[in-house]
């Protein structure tokens, strides 16, 4: 109990109390909806002590591709937005993307620390780190040795997006180990994923605000995602999403130097 205490408290303070690189044309080819999986495969854990149910959804077109859709609560996410822009990443004129490395701002230590939690929360560790049941690869929200390195994260990203601006097709770069998280803020967007190798299928997600997507293994490194906010090409369930300003959180770890 006091365990939970001590999370209840951390989270509170770093994002008040919870609540019940450029523009890139997609390629022309298949695309299908990102296909979550059964219910009954999906990772939950009632009464975990972040509030409300946090479920784990995977998708299962894309090994080690998952999104918690509401990560974040509505007053957490304008808690960090209050973060965001007391620290200068959301001043009018201040520059579309700031990245630090290293030591991270207390918000994001907090951040990184929550994930971690939520994680171990809904998929059932030990206390000494261990799973409680056999881990099937396919269906791991977060291998255990990323999930237990330290710091579990050393870098960020913060992009902030206008209305029509977005991201080309890419692979993250190689100087980042394997695991990455994105937080996504205000406007919700459809991120389309595509093969790196030549192929015409792709998957599109939609990532809604206060979600958490997590990319690791093949996720990671076989397949490319982009978010094109041109007029025409945010379209979910046949319906154009209306583009405001959209802010994202990228969290990553820097792969060891020789020295190192």
């Amino acid at each position: 109990m006091a365990a939970a205490e001590e999370v209840k408290a951390i989270l509170k303070e770093a994002f008040g109390d919870s609540s019940s690189e450029s523009d890139g044309e997609p390629s022309r080819g298949i695309r299908r909806r990102a296909r979550i999986s059964d219910s009954s495969d999906e990772i939950a854990r009632p009464l975990s002590v972040f509030g409300d149910t946090h479920t784990w959804e995977q998708i299962t077109e894309i090994n080690g591709l998952w999104i918690c859709r509401e990560f974040l609560s509505t007053d957490q996410q304008s808690s960090l937005l209050s973060s965001l822009e007391r620290d200068g990443y959301l001043a009018e004129g201040s520059l579309n993307q700031a990245m630090r490395f290293g030591d991270l701002p207390p918000w994001a230590l907090e951040l990184s620390r929550i994930a971690r939690e939520n994680i171990l929360f809904s998929t059932g560790f030990s206390e000494s780190g261990d799973r409680m049941h056999s881990e099937n690869e396919e269906e791991c929200l977060f291998p255990s040795e990323l999930l237990w390195r330290e710091p579990l994260f050393n870098q960020l990203i913060v992009n902030i997006y206008q209305p029509g601006e977005g991201i080309g097709a890419h692979v993250d770069l190689m100087r980042f180990e394997d695991g990455i998280a994105i937080v996504s803020l205000e406007s919700a967007c459809v991120m389309r994923f595509s093969p790196v190798e030549a192929s015409s299928d792709s998957v599109e997600l939609l990532l809604s605000p206060g979600s958490l997507v997590l990319m690791w293994g093949e996720a990671r490194y076989l397949w490319k995602h982009e978010i094109n906010r041109k007029p025409g090409f945010q379209i979910w369930q046949g319906q154009e999403i209306h583009q405001k300003r959209r802010t994202s959180i990228t969290l990553r770890r820097l792969c060891p130097t020789p020295q190192q």
